[in-house]
Parts: structure tokens; sequence; C-alpha cells
């Protein structure tokens, strides 16, 4: 048998690090105190609640949670909150096992099994470590004695006395089950949590836990397998035995393990002094090379400040020499003194030349040094970004490339990133990015840990240019840094809209996915009978259908795919006051020449672009982005045909009255006209033949999953 002592590890809550108190089985069969699970609950809320603050995570002083991701947020927010306010509102549980996030169901901590096999070994693991300390009855009158017996029905210790007081002889009590002295109070029978008056009897083998005939009936293993509780009993407990055996049997792998673990350790630790010491080698030399370059630095600032300080000196010696009775003036006042003129004459020659000389040298005054030390300035600004990135490098740790293609700037930004060799790959990533501002002299990169190959960034801000670099860690190995890529943000905040299938849809000509996220034209029979009852022309109407929520003020951007098979779709805005104009209009027709009035050919291709139509729009087609016909377009009609971009984005600012259009992949702007922003306006789409326009999807911790998946 197992030593009760040697299985401590076994019983110890992973949130409260303590010796299990009345555990409850999670549904990924973890367990935790029931103490815990609340108190994570509660303080999983408060940080959900107050997701901005930093100490919005430390409501129990026993456990420590990190403030909720954006994901998890999202999911609280999508979740049932039927309690009230004694329980946790949330389903969501973050388990500290697992560090997964858990779904309660409806009913929550209620719905949750106590584990009554665990609470009995947690408690003759505290009989085994506490034999020496008594338990005391729970009757008996100051100072209390120690108990004998405890009773299992009573859940109560109770001493000799006492218990025969309340365990007459004759009565019910007395037929109650009494075992030694405990504090382990478990239930005869295992009663069903959501169904509080049935005892389970099934065994869910979906859920793995016990449920009662009225969860198989009409609950929520309705349709799961499950099987007899003597049957689960006697399956599970052969499978457990033949495990454990099979272990047991095992006994000198596991010894021979251990000690190659033991070795293991000892190697790790060798190792790792080793490595200190080399780290530390490579410092000092560093450290040499900095305190010579120091020196050197030193020396020839201490030098050229002694040649300075002597040419001053010099200099206001010179000017000392220019006072009365001092120096120049007082030797040549002496000779002035001379009466000889001969002699006078030798001498006051060269003596007024140097007069002359300071003459001048005091009108046009200058240093004879300059006193600053600008040219001794040392420029560290590349080597201090050098030893920033400092780091143990692996030439076997591949450098990430982030991948343009999957990255995508929308309401969010997700960068995605790949090894190219997909060997050796990183346990975990760095993601670091800065917005490109031409005015800041210096760059401060923002830093992220990741532990998959992308990572959603939120809060950049509109119309900006952001640059992403990526490395990899392994250990303390990292790899160089990825090639900087530039991204750039969507020129305004990002309009979510879905299409509109009731006002003015054409469910005859127009498919629409069940979400309302595209749209699909029927180039099917319906037109063909439209066609054939045409005698004269081609003159086809197209479909509209636009967006089920409006715009009222500001700037806002949104984004959609194209199929490239699409013949024609027309794209951009309608006011709310020529909605209906937008679906009786009977001039939109496919014909450019079309005039409804002279019924001849009226030559408006060379027309310009009639801003008086109830609504404004650009046309797309065959791969091609067309800019329509205005005085600033170009008179070359080939210059106004563009490639169509993978995904196009429209701008509307209602308050400048602007409409552009963009290619959302590098956001650059291909058209921009005015718009009557008079009304609420609402994004507009036409389509004839054989098309299909997608609304892009906002990117959210989902996306992010679904792609780390491909």
């Amino acid at each position: 048998k197992v030593a009760i002592k040697g299985i401590e590890r076994e019983l110890i809550c992973p949130a409260c690090k303590e010796l299990f108190t009345h555990p409850l089985i999670l549904p990924c069969q973890h367990n935790v105190c029931h103490k815990c699970v609340k108190e994570i609950l509660f303080a999983f809320e408060d940080s959900f609640a107050d997701a901005g603050s930093e100490s919005s995570n430390q409501s129990s002083p026993r456990i420590k949670i990190s403030s909720p991701s954006t994901d998890r947020i999202d999911r609280i927010s999508r979740s049932g909150t039927k309690r009230n306010s004694l329980t946790p509102r949330s389903s969501l549980f973050p388990c500290p096992g697992c560090q997964r996030d858990i779904d309660l169901g409806e009913r929550g901590i209620n719905g949750l099994f106590r584990n009554f096999t665990l609470e009995t070994i947690v408690e003759r693991y505290r009989q085994a470590a506490r034999a020496a300390i008594a338990i005391m009855c729970n009757f008996c009158k100051p100072p209390p004695q120690e108990s004998t017996k405890s009773c299992m029905d009573c859940s109560a210790s109770y001493c000799n006395e006492c218990f025969k007081i309340h365990h007459p002889w004759g009565t019910l009590k007395a037929q109650h089950e009494y075992v030694g002295p405990t504090t382990n109070f478990r239930p005869k029978i295992l009663m069903c949590p959501e169904h509080e008056m049935e005892r389970v009897n099934m065994y869910c083998e979906i859920c793995r836990r016990p449920v009662c005939h009225l969860c198989k009936l009409g609950g929520c293993h309705a349709n799961h397998r499950v099987t007899t509780m003597s049957t689960a009993y006697k399956t599970l407990k052969e499978k457990l035995s033949k495990d454990i055996d099979y272990l047991i049997s095992k006994e000198s792998q596991v010894k021979a393990h251990i000690t190659q673990l033991d070795l293991l350790l000892k190697e790790t630790e060798c190792n790792s002094e080793r490595a200190k010491e080399e780290a530390c080698q490579s410092f000092e030399k560093l450290s040499h090379v900095l305190e010579e370059r120091k020196s050197a630095a030193l020396r020839a600032i201490e030098a050229s400040k002694n040649l300075r300080l002597e040419k001053l000196q010099t200099q206001a010696e010179e000017y000392q020499g220019l006072l009365e009775n001092n120096g120049l003036v007082g030797y040549a006042q002496e000779v002035l003194k001379e009466t000889d003129p001969s002699c006078f004459v030798q001498t006051a020659k060269q003596l007024h030349v140097r007069i002359q000389k300071a003459t001048e040298s005091l009108k046009s005054f200058r240093p004879a040094a300059e006193t600053t030390f600008e040219d001794f300035v040392v420029d560290i600004a590349k080597q201090e970004e050098i030893l920033g990135d400092l780091s143990f490098h692996s030439n076997g740790l591949e450098i990430p490339e982030i991948n343009e293609k999957q990255s995508k700037m929308y309401n969010k930004a997700l960068i995605s990133w790949e090894c190219p060799g997909k060997t050796d790959s990183a346990d975990i990533y760095v993601l670091e990015y800065h917005k490109l501002n031409r005015e800041e002299e210096t760059t401060t990169w923002q830093e992220i840990e990741v532990c998959s190959k992308s990572k959603i960034i939120s809060d950049l801000d509109d119309d900006s240019s952001y640059a992403f670099r990526v490395r990899g860690y392994k250990g303390s190995i990292c790899s160089p840094w990825s090639r900087e890529v530039v991204l750039r943000t969507p020129p305004a905040p990002v309009f979510n809209f879905l299409f509109d299938d009731k006002c003015g849809y054409n469910s005859e000509h127009l498919l629409l996915n069940p979400g309302r996220t595209s749209v699909e034209s029927r180039a099917g029979f319906p037109l063909l009978l439209g066609s054939d009852r045409m005698q004269v022309g081609c003159y086809t109407t197209l479909d509209y259908i636009i967006g089920d929520t409006g715009i009222a003020k500001g700037k806002h951007f949104w984004a959609f795919r194209v199929e490239t098979y699409s013949y024609l779709v027309k794209v951009g805005v309608v006011s709310s006051n020529k909605i209906q104009k937008l679906f009786h209009n009977t001039h939109d027709v496919t014909s450019p020449r079309y005039e409804q009035d002279s019924g001849h050919d009226s030559g408006s291709e060379d027309a310009f672009f009639d801003s008086s139509q109830p609504f404004t729009l650009v046309t797309l087609g065959m791969k091609k982005f067309f800019i329509p016909m205005t005085p600033a377009a170009p008179k070359d009609p080939a210059s106004r045909i563009l490639p169509l971009p993978s995904c196009l984005g429209i701008c509307l600012d209602c308050d400048k009255g602007k409409l552009a259009f963009y290619d959302a992949g590098c956001m650059k702007c291909l058209y921009e006209c005015n718009v009557d922003c008079s009304g609420v306006m609402y994004p507009a789409f036409a389509l004839m033949g054989g098309a299909a326009v997608h609304l892009e999807e906002a990117v959210t911790a989902k996306y992010s999953e679904y792609h780390d998946d491909i």
C-alpha cells in the first residue's frame, strides 16, 4: 500500500495551494475547493467589470488571477446570468488546473458534484499528519472532552456521555451510523445536483459524470450514452486497478527513470553554472572594452581641456599687461620717459608695433579657445540599441516571418507569422510594434508575449502606419528579429452592418446567406425571362440591396470583397430620403447610352458623372475598378480603369460630405467624391448577372483561433 504521507501532492488544491476543503469536480475533471471556486468566480467577475483597473483582480487574499482577456470578456458578456448577488453570476470558470475557461452550465456551482472520495482521503491524511491532535466533542460544556465517536447522520462528534444523551435507546437516533472521531462527514446517498430529490443511479459516458433518471429522460443528457452505476463502478474500478497494477509492476523502470532524472538534475545544475561563467566572461569582455574606450575618451577630453586652459591663460596675461602701470603699458610708460632721441627711436619702433596689435585685439575681442566640448559628446544610440537586443542567439532557431497575406488591419490588427523551416519552433514569441511618426526622434517599441503564431492588437490609432516585428524564444535562447512589416490602419472607425433582407430586397434575383454577410445575384431563369420581354436592346435593371444600419454623423469605414467572376457590381451609399428612388428607378439600366425620352443614342458615355442622381455608386466588374467620369477624372478612358483590389473599402465622412473608395489591403485611396449627407446614409450595393459580394469579417478572438488552426 502507498503510504498516506507520500501522496500530499495529489491532495493540494491548485488554486489556494492548501489541502482540499470540500472539493468540487469540474467538467474538465480537475478538483478545486468549494471556497476557491466561489472566490475565483467573484474575482473573475470583478476583473471583468473593471477590466481597465489594475486593482480589479485583488478581491481574494488567497488567489491571484490575471485580468480577463478580450475573448474572455466577450464570452462572459454572452453567457447567462441567472444568479443572485450571493453567488457568482458567470457560468465561465477559469480552471487553475488546466488554465482553460470551463463552462459550468446554467446551474453554475450548484451543478457541480462534491468529491467525497477525495474528501475521505484528505481526512485520512490529516489524521495521519496530526495523530497527536484530538477531535473534541461538539456538545460538551466547557471545557470540552475528547470525542470518542462521530455520527454520520448528525455530522457531529461526541464523547461517550454526550453520545448517550443525544442518542437514547429506543429512539430513531439510536439507529444512526457512527464511526471513529472524524471531521469528514459524507452523505450516505449521492443526490443529483440538478434534481435535488433524485439520487444518481446512472453514469454518462459522454460527460463522465453521475446522473439521475430525470437527467436522462428530459435533461441535458437525454441524447447521451449512459450506463448503470454498478456497471460504471465495476468497469472503472477494473480499469483503474489494472493500470495501478501495471505501474506497480514497472517499479524497477520507474526507479531507473528517477535515477536518470536525478542525474539530469545534477547535469542541469553543472551546465547552468558553466553557462553563467561563460556569460560573465562575455560581459566582462564588454566591460573591458567599455573601460578602455571610457579611459581614451576621458584622456582626450583632459588633453583638450589643458590646451584650452593654456591658451586662455596666455590671453588673459596679455590683456592683463594692457592695464596702467602693468606689463606692456607700464613698459611703454617707462620708455616715454627716455629723453635721448636716438635711444628712444631705437626702442619705440618695436614697442609701437606691439601697442598697435594690442589696440586691434581690443577692438575685435575673440577668446583664444572654445569653452564648449560639443565635439566630445559620445553617440551611443546604435550601441544602446544593440545592447538592448543582447541575448542568447541560436543558429538552430528559425527566424519567424510575418505573413502579410494572413495579417489584417480592420477593426483590430491581426498579425500572423510562421517559421519557414517548420522545425525547432519556438516555445514563445515576442511581438513588438510601434507607430511610425516622423516627429518623434526616438522609437519606442511596445512588446507583447504570445504563445501562438498570431496576435490580435486593439486600440490602434485610425489612419496611421505601424511597424511590426517578431522573434522566437526557446528557453533562454532567442532568434534574431524578423523583417519589419509596415501595415496601415483604416482611415476611420469600422462600421458594422449586415445586408437588409426586408427593405427592397428581391429574393427572386438575390440570394443572402443565413448570416446576411454575403449576397449573390442569381443569373438564371428569371433574368432570361426578363431579357426575353425586351425585344429591342438589352436593357436589364440592376438588383439593389442596402445595409440594415444607417449613418447620421461622423466618419466611418467598411470593407467587402467582390468575387472575381462578378460581371457587374455597383457599390456606394444612398440617403434615407432617396431609398424609394433607388428601388423604383427605371433609368438605371446596363446600357450606358440609354436615354428614355429621346429613343436614340445620347452619347452619354462622354457626359460627366451626373451629380443629381439619387445615390452615389461606382462600378466594379470583370476584375476592374472604374473611376466615374468627373471634371477632375483623367481624360483617357484607360487611365480610369484600375485593377480590382482583393478587398475594397469605403470611407464616408458625413461631417465633410466626402465619400472615398480604398484598396483595403494597403489602405490606399482610389477615388474620392462629394456626397450629399443631408439624410441618414446607408451602404448600398447593386448586382447584375453572375456576381457576389462578401462583407469583411471583423477581427475577433474566434477569428484568430481559426487562423491558428489553419
